[in-house]
């Protein structure tokens, strides 16, 4: 059964007048620690608005929070309702505090009691302010739809056949363009039987048109799926070649070619198989440039 907005602040009204009079009792007895630990006639006032005001605010943070802020909330309000029990508890034990008619600075006739509590109740106050104001923070940053995709997230951009182009402005001009490791490229189904298949079937139906097809082994049908897988893999390793000789091309153009290493590292291969791609590009790139030829003088 769920409440009806009436009965909700109802609920609440009820919550918000057994915390006033817990706070009611409560404050008699932390008014009188307070004085007894030194503090003046207005100090003593507002020490219990610090400690069970803190745990009020602890209480509303674990009400909004969500996850790991919403444990810290309930940790704080934890220790401060604990805290505040002790000094309650001190407070029923020796009654005088009221009176006044102790010791100033005296909570226990016990030493090591009377310092650990003395500690406890002048540690409150400066807790109050540390946990008082990272509670604000949490709740004034917290979103209520944060924890909550709006939708898918592409990881990667749009799957396509060509390869991400590399940017070409470095974060810094001395240092080399950081190259992201190239993803392989997009499997393609198995292209038909090449020429060479083809062409010796044609030619041995050729040599006797009369003669009935032989009969296919094991042996032919594992032959032609090797062939196939090599002739797939040296397409796939030509495509890497093609696409590491264009990063290097892109990069030479803006004038800053990368290394060997870098265009090795990028595409998964060694700094030889880098190097040797970095030739090929240089290579091609030959016979466009203008070439000076030393002419002979004709002989008289």
């Amino acid at each position: 059964m769920t409440l009806d907005r009436k009965g909700k602040a109802l609920l609440v009204l009820a919550l918000v007048t057994v915390v006033a009079m817990a706070f009611r009792v409560s404050w008699n007895a932390l008014r009188d620690v307070a004085r007894a630990i030194g503090a003046d006639d207005t100090a003593a006032t507002l020490y219990p608005f610090v400690v069970d005001g803190l745990m009020a605010l602890a209480l509303v943070a674990t009400l909004v929070l969500v996850g790991p802020d919403r444990t810290f909330a309930l940790r704080v309000l934890g220790t401060y309702t604990l805290a505040s029990l002790v000094l309650n508890y001190v407070h029923g034990l020796v009654p005088s505090l009221h009176g006044e008619s102790v010791d100033w600075g005296r909570l226990a006739d016990w030493d090591p009691a009377n310092y650990a509590l003395v500690l406890l109740a002048t540690s409150l106050p400066v807790g109050a302010i540390y946990f008082g104001s990272d509670l604000v923070a949490k709740i004034l940053d917290h979103r209520p739809d944060a924890t909550a995709p709006a939708g898918p997230v592409p990881v990667c951009g749009p799957v396509t056949g060509e390869s991400a182009r590399l940017p070409h402005t470095p974060a810094h001009p001395a240092e080399q363009p950081a190259i992201p490791a190239a993803q392989p490229p997009a499997l393609t189904a198995p292209e038909a039987p090449s020429l060479l298949v083809t062409g010796h079937a044609d030619a041995v139906r050729d040599a006797d048109p009369h003669t009935p097809h032989a009969v296919r082994t094991d042996g032919d049908d594992v032959a032609e799926e090797t062939l196939r897988q090599a002739q797939f893999e040296e397409a796939r390793l030509e495509r890497i070649r093609q696409d590491a000789r264009r990063v290097y091309a892109e990069s030479a153009q803006a004038g800053r070619p990368v290394s060997a290493r870098a265009l090795g590292d990028a595409f998964g291969m060694s700094e030889s198989w880098g190097r040797k791609q970095i030739l090929a590009v240089r290579d091609g790139e030959e016979p466009s440039r203008p070439q000076l030829r030393a002419l002979g003088t004709a002989a008289v």
